[in-house]
């Protein structure tokens, strides 16, 4: 079957996939930061009693996990310059990955969050401690522990969403594969190739899960 595979031609090309593989890594790393930041603030708004910050917080991580990420990426790339917003492909790529990936980063926080025993809550308040400490020292340190893994695994699922930012001649992994088999007309090489590199990234990923895991004394999560 891989009688006409030019191993050669993948060789020829390497340097355009390693250039690839670096936009991939340090776009990945910049958009997982944006989600963060995106996740904490909805978070925090969705655990507010008041329904004007709560409603708007659930509205938007709905409307976003309802919608394909495409959408919001063409929604982004088309619709930004007709409110008069002229972004880079590649700052409009690690915005819609931020705001995609936000609004699942903020479930998961929430769900550390709402997982620590309601008995410690009181227990805390009783003692006297305000809401800032009680977050500080109760209840942070321990959704800390209980979000890591589960944020590492987002962020390989955000790492092979970034391969849709190829749709917007940004020059990430994906798009070296592209360009390798528009090129050499072939197709199996560039992907073949891509699907290399990404499983990579993927097993280094899920190392650090199952690292991070077993020093802070979680059971492994599969990923």
């Amino acid at each position: 079957m891989l009688e006409n595979f030019s191993f050669r031609t993948i060789a020829e090309y390497l340097p355009l996939f390693g250039q690839g593989l670096v936009t991939t890594v340090w776009l990945s790393a910049l958009s997982f930061i944006g989600a963060l930041v995106v996740g904490i603030v909805l978070c925090a708004a969705n655990l507010q009693r008041a329904w004007m910050f709560r409603a708007p917080a659930k509205a938007y991580i709905d409307a976003v996990r309802a919608t394909p990420l495409l959408a919001q990426l063409y929604f982004l790339y088309f619709g930004l310059p007709r409110l008069g917003f002229v972004l880079p492909e590649l700052v409009v790529g690690i915005l819609a990955l931020s705001l995609n990936s936000g609004a699942y980063v903020a479930e998961i926080i929430r769900a550390g969050i709402l997982s620590i025993p309601r008995g410690q809550v009181e227990a805390s308040v009783a003692s006297g401690m305000t809401y800032a400490q009680r977050m500080r020292l109760v209840i942070l340190p321990q959704a800390f522990k209980v979000t890591i893994p589960p944020l590492l695994g987002q962020a390989i699922v955000l790492v092979k969403d970034s391969a849709l930012l190829s749709l917007i001649s940004v020059a990430e992994l994906t798009r070296a594969g592209q360009l390798l088999a528009s090129d050499r007309f072939m197709p199996a090489e560039g992907f073949i190739t891509i699907a290399a590199f990404y499983l990579l990234l993927y097993y280094g990923l899920k190392g650090l899960a199952v690292l991070s895991s077993r020093w802070l004394g979680t059971a492994g999560a599969r990923i």
